[in-house]
C-alpha cells in the first residue's frame, strides 16, 4: 500500500489529555496538539546490520541520503506550499512551532491524516488537494478526460499513467510533463547516490537494480529497475522511487515517491517461501467466474520479510505500512508477479502497542485470549499476496483496460477491501488443504476482528480503514461478527464467517473484474460507513495509540 527530530517534551498534563479521543486541534492549540501527536507511539526501529558486508555497510549510508531525498519530492508532489512551510516550521523555535513542527513530520504534510486530512498550520489549505500536486490547480474531471480522451494512445498512457504530472502549457491547455523533469533538480542527486552505493555493495543484484533505477530517474522509464527489483537477493533489501498512488484522490493515477531502506531477516523468509509456491492454486480456485482467473500467473513471486532501517517520502507519512506488494506497474505483474515485502520490526511494534490494548477493549472475553501475533504477521503476507491475485488486466465493451483506470478514484479503497477479505480466504483455503495448520483458525479471523477497529481507526477517508469499514459491516449483517450487549464488545462466529469471507470475495472481484464502477461506488457508499455500535466501541479506544512513529538510530536520528 508511511520525522527527523526528537520527540518533544510534553508535560504530563497534555499526555493525560492524549488518552481521550482528542478534539480538533485548532492552530493555536498547543494541548490539541500535542494530544494528536501522542497518538502516534514513538518506537526506535531497528535491524541486525551483522548481516552485512563492510561494502553493504558502506552503502547503507549511500542510501539513507538518497532516502531523505525522497522526502523533498513527496512534499512537492504532496503540496505545492509544503516545503516552504516546513522551513518556516524549522525557523519557529517557540513551543507551539516546534509541536506543530513534530506533528507536521509525523504527517509529512500540514494535514492531519487521522482527522479527515485537516490542516493544523495557518497558511495551509483547509484539506489536501484531491489531486494532490499532480494536477493544475482549478483543473476538473471533466477538463482531464476530454484532453486526455483527445490524445494519441501513447498520449493517453502518460496522462493517465504513474509517472507525468499533469502542468498548463502556454497556452492554458494541459500538457504530461515527466517525474525526470518535474523533480530533475532532486532526482539527480538522488540517482548519483545511488550510483555511489551500486559501486560500494558486493552484490550483484543490488548493484544492477540501483544501477537501473538511478538511470531510470533520469529516462522516466522504470520498467527495467522494477524487473531488477523483483530479481533483487540482497541481506540488504532496498525499495526507493514512485510508487503508491494512494495520495492522487482525483484518478488515482499518480504515484509518490518513497524509500525503504531495510535489511533482512533470513529466517523468517524462509519460512514463508512455501507461500509462494501456492499462489496459482489459490488463483485457480478463486470464488469467481473461471473467465475472471489468470491461468498462467508471472514466473517470480518473492516473498522477503525485513527490518527497517530507515525510510523516506510517502512511506513515513501518517500511519506505517506493515507490508507491501509492489511493483504497480501492470506490464510488470503480468510478466514477472509482484514482490511482497514484511516489515517485520514496524509488525511487532503495531501489535504489542496497539492490537492488544485493542483487544482488551473491543473483543468479548471469551476470545481476547486467542490473538496472536502470528495470523496477524500472516494475514498482514496474505493480504499483499492476494494484491497480485485476482483481477488486473481487463476487458469492457470490448476494449483492454486495467481494474485501476476503470475504478478511478474508488480503487484504492476497493483494492484494499478486496485484499483483506481475500487474505483470509486464502489462508482459509491453505488450512483446508492442510498447507496452515488448523490450529491457526479460529485465532486468525478473532485477531483480524481486533484488526477492523485498529485498521478503522485511521479514518475511513483512508483506503484501508475505508475498506475495513465495508468488511465489517457487510461481515456483521452476515451474522459473523456479533455484538454482545451487556459487555459493549463483539466475537466471532467461526462457522458463520467462513461462507460470509468467500461471498464477500466473490463480490469485490466479480465488480474488479467486470470494471462496474457504479457498483463498487454503491457497495462502498452503503458499507464503508461507522455503525453506532461500532462508534461506541472506538469511543473506547482513546487511551489506546492508534500506530507508532518510527526512529532510525541506525539512520542516525
Amino acid at each position: 500500500m508511511h520525522t527527523d527530530v526528537p520527540l518533544l517534551a510534553v508535560m504530563a498534563a497534555l499526555f493525560l489529555a492524549a488518552l481521550v479521543t482528542p478534539p480538533a486541534a485548532r492552530a493555536d492549540d498547543l494541548a490539541g496538539l500535542a494530544a494528536k501527536t501522542a497518538r502516534f507511539a514513538p518506537t526506535d526501529l531497528t535491524g541486525d546490520l551483522a548481516s552485512l558486508s563492510a561494502g553493504d555497510r558502506n552503502a547503507l549510508a549511500k542510501l539513507v541520503e538518497a532516502a531523505k531525498l525522497m522526502d523533498r519530492i513527496y512534499l512537492r508532489q504532496m503540496w505545492s506550499g509544503a516545503e516552504e512551510m516546513l522551513a518556516k516550521l524549522r525557523a519557529d523555535g517557540t513551543p507551539l512551532g516546534k509541536a506543530r513542527l513534530r506533528y507536521f513530520q509525523i504527517n509529512m504534510g500540514p494535514f492531519s491524516r487521522l482527522d479527515h486530512g485537516e490542516s493544523f498550520v495557518p497558511g495551509a489549505p483547509p484539506k489536501p488537494p484531491e489531486g494532490a500536486n499532480y494536477y493544475p490547480p482549478g483543473m476538473t474531471k471533466d477538463e482531464f478526460n476530454r484532453w486526455a480522451g483527445s490524445l494519441t494512445p501513447e498520449g493517453r498512457a502518460d496522462a493517465t499513467g504513474f509517472f507525468h504530472v499533469i502542468r498548463r502549457d502556454a497556452k492554458g491547455g494541459l500538457t504530461a510533463v515527466p517525474f525526470a523533469q518535474e523533480y530533475r533538480e532532486l532526482l539527480e542527486p538522488a540517482a548519483a547516490l545511488l550510483r555511489e552505493a551500486a559501486g560500494l555493495t558486493d552484490n550483484p543484484s543490488l548493484k544492477r537494480y540501483l544501477t537501473l533505477r538511478a538511470d531510470a530517474f533520469l529516462s522516466n522509464d522504470y520498467y527495467a529497475s522494477d524487473v531488477a527489483w523483483m530479481e533483487l537477493d540482497s541481506p540488504l533489501d532496498v525499495t526507493i522511487g514512485p510508487y503508491e498512488v494512494y495520495m492522487d484522490e482525483l484518478f488515482n493515477y499518480k504515484a509518490a515517491f518513497e524509500a525503504y531502506v531495510t535489511v533482512r531477516n533470513e529466517a523468517e523468509t524462509r519460512k514463508l517461501a512455501v507461500f509462494s509456491s501456492r499462489l496459482q492454486d489459490v488463483e485457480n480456485n478463486l470464488p469467481i467466474d473461471p473467465a475472471y482467473r489468470n491461468p498462467q500467473l508471472g514466473a517470480s513471486a518473492p516473498i522477503r520479510v525485513v527490518d527497517e532501517v530507515f525510510t523516506g517520502g510517502e512511506a513515513r507519512a501518517g500511519v506505517q505500512t506493515a507490508a507491501f506488494n509492489l511493483p504497480n506497474d501492470e506490464r510488470v505483474v503480468s510478466e514477472k508477479g509482484s514482490k511482497r515485502v514484511m516489515l517485520k520490526n514496524v509488525q511487532e511494534a503495531k501489535f504489542d502497542k496497539v492490537l492488544r490494548p485493542i483487544a482488551a477493549v473491543a473483543l468479548h472475553p471469551s476470545q481476547r485470549g486467542r490473538i496472536a501475533f502470528e495470523p496477524f504477521f500472516t494475514h498482514i503476507l496474505a493480504h499483499e499476496l492476494m494484491h497480485g491475485l485476482g483481477p488486473h488486466a481487463i476487458t469492457v465493451a470490448g476494449r483492454q483496460t486495467t481494474v485501476r483506470q476503470e475504478m478511478k478514484e474508488l480503487s484504492s479503497a476497493f483494492e484494499e477491501a478486496k485484499a483483506d477479505i481475500s487474505g483470509l480466504w486464502m489462508l482459509q483455503h491453505l488450512i483446508d488443504a492442510g498447507e496452515v495448520p488448523r490450529e491457526t483458525e479460529e485465532p486468525m479471523y478473532i485477531t483480524f476482528l481486533a484488526g477492523v477497529f485498529r485498521s478503522v481507526r485511521f479514518g475511513i477517508n483512508e483506503a484501508h480503514g475505508r475498506g475495513m469499514a465495508l468488511q465489517f459491516n457487510y461481515l456483521e449483517d452476515r451474522g459473523a461478527f456479533v455484538y454482545d450487549e451487556p459487555s459493549g464488545t463483539y466475537r466471532v462466529d467461526v462457522a458463520t464467517i467462513k461462507p460470509a469471507v468467500r461471498d464477500l470475495t466473490a463480490a469485490i472481484m466479480t465488480i474488479q473484474a467486470k470494471g462496474d464502477y457504479e457498483a463498487a461506488r454503491e457497495m462502498l457508499a452503503t458499507r464503508a460507513v461507522i455503525r453506532p455500535r461500532m462508534q461506541q466501541v472506538l469511543d473506547r479506544l482513546g487511551a489506546i495509540p492508534v500506530d507508532i512513529a518510527p526512529r532510525f538510530p541506525q539512520g542516525g536520528e
